[in-house]
């Protein structure tokens, strides 16, 4: 299996991967997902691919940004692996791949979140070198605008 890991840098590019995205969000509409796409795109999102040929198998957003807690960092966003690959090292290229970004970028860390039940989430950032720092709060204003 040659993988390859690239940049996506275009709404077409990220358009291309929705079968992969799909994985995470079963019912996001391409209309929905181009119209998020063209929200985030000039707030430095990005999204990470690692393909086979041209087949997407895992992808992950990510962009910077700064706080006054950690100065620049990177957030990754999004993280999916197609379900027929996982265990097979296609998380490990994503996060290694960003933590090169984010010491290119000059950031300070690397935050993610994780939803508190996604055990198998959790298992796989602690192997990676992640814990956790905090507690990301939410306050739901209108669920049904959430993406599922």
């Amino acid at each position: 299996m040659a993988l390859q890991v690239r940049e996506l840098t275009t709404i077409e590019e990220m358009l291309m991967q929705i079968d992969t995205i799909r994985f995470l969000y079963p019912n996001i509409s391409s209309e929905k997902y181009q119209s998020f796409l063209v929200e985030m795109l000039p707030h430095n999102y990005i999204q990470i691919g690692v393909f086979e040929n041209d087949i997407c198998l895992g992808i992950t957003g990510c962009w910077s940004a700064t706080k006054l807690w950690t100065g620049k960092y990177l957030e990754i966003d999004n993280f999916v692996v197609n379900p027929e690959y996982r265990s097979k090292g296609i998380g490990k290229m994503l996060t290694s791949y960003i933590e090169q970004k984010a010491q290119h970028l000059g950031c300070s860390s690397i935050v993610l979140d994780a939803f508190t039940g996604n055990f198998g989430a959790h298992r796989f950032y602690y192997n990676q070198g992640y814990y956790p720092k905090g507690f990301h709060f939410v306050k739901v204003l209108d669920e049904n605008k959430f993406t599922r």
